[in-house]
């Protein structure tokens, strides 16, 4: 497999798959996307990123064509990998089981009209992917598979599935309550919902070609098998006992299932459920959000050495400043650096170089 915009893909390839197995080659795995320091003749600028947020009602194939031309323009250093996020926002997975999605373009995203009235009447429904959202995603992944063949792979969507997508189809604050109203009725639903991950996800792996590419997602990992960002938002409203009996058994079917995994932890009030998270064998990674209004990124470092002591790898966003604090105290061979603000080809080969003399 190549990519006509990764000539370097098979290297990359090499150290996701040290990472993912706990080991490193040189130095640890980084991704960096940046400029290119000389475009070719027919290119005078860089083309702009197309919007995070789409819709069906626009021009798709249009979004993809102008992340062809932004890709193009870039150089993906290290283990960067050329992907198009297809994105019709967080609660995608909702809408694939019957609810409609609303849209903010101002605020770059989008949310599911809660349809769930009563879970006896309205859940069995949920037990399949169909409708037009899912007939859109799936038509939209399989054109951008064409425009983007032999160039750049096509990520999954993103999937907000088990709790979250319960949140999603009742309101969050109902949820909480029918936890405590009608427990069952609520676990019988989920488990139909928890049936539906693994056709859900085989189904746009196959029409978004990465059997073909290797898998990606909105959290920029990458994988020759399957992956995916798995997560619930929603374990931040309830305690650790309601989080084992609802969640934990759906996230260990999503790791098993999944070749390779990173859980999105957002925020603290989600950190009383830590332990129970890293005890979840088939779970990869953490990457670790500390929310808005919280102490910044940087500043969460034994939160960090805590995860990898656990035999976990972390995701890290950071600078190429904040770079050398954090190489300085994680184990290599446990860290993932996607590294924002890169100006230059030049630059991001001398961060390269950087990691290699000082690993």
């Amino acid at each position: 497999m190549s990519l006509a915009y990764k000539p370097d893909f098979e290297e990359a390839r090499r150290h996701w798959d040290a990472f993912w197995a706990g080991e490193i080659i040189d130095r640890p795995c980084v991704r960096m996307v940046a400029p290119k320091d000389i475009l070719s003749p027919s290119k005078d600028e860089h083309a702009p990123h197309p919007p995070g947020l789409q819709h069906p009602k626009d021009d798709l194939a249009g979004y993809v064509r102008q992340f062809d031309r932004w890709a193009a323009s870039c150089y993906f250093a290290g283990e960067a990998v050329p992907f198009f996020f297809p994105n019709f926002g967080p609660d995608i997975y909702t809408a694939f089981l019957g609810a409609d999605l609303e849209f903010a373009g101002d605020l770059g995203t989008s949310w599911a009209v809660p349809f769930v009235k009563d879970w006896k009447t309205d859940g069995p429904a949920m037990d399949r992917p169909h409708g037009c959202w899912w007939e859109s995603a799936l038509r939209y992944v399989m054109q951008a598979r064409e425009i983007g063949r032999g160039k750049f792979g096509i990520g999954v969507f993103d999937l907000h599935s088990n709790l979250d997508c319960l949140a999603a189809a009742r309101g969050p604050e109902r949820l909480c309550m029918d936890l405590l109203d009608c427990p069952d009725e609520v676990e019988s639903v989920l488990n139909r919902v928890r049936r539906t991950y693994q056709p859900i996800f085989n189904t746009l792996y196959e029409a978004s070609g990465q059997n073909e590419t290797g898998c990606f997602t909105w959290l920029p990992m990458y994988c020759e098998g399957k992956y995916a960002a798995i997560q619930c938002d929603f374990v931040c409203m309830i305690s650790p006992e309601h989080a084992r009996r609802f969640l934990y058994p759906a996230l260990e079917e999503e790791a098993a299932f999944l070749d390779h995994c990173c859980y999105h932890l957002d925020g603290p009030d989600a950190l009383v459920h830590l332990d129970d998270i890293l005890a979840i064998k088939d779970i990869d990674s953490i990457q670790w959000v500390p929310g808005a209004g919280n102490a910044p990124m940087i500043e969460w470092m034994d939160l960090l050495k805590r995860i990898q002591k656990a035999g976990k790898s972390v995701y890290i966003g950071c600078s190429s400043a904040e770079l050398p604090v954090y190489h300085k105290e994680l184990q290599p061979n446990k860290v993932f650096y996607d590294i924002h603000g890169i100006a230059s080809q030049s630059e991001a080969d001398a961060l390269i170089a950087w990691l290699k003399a000082n690993t």
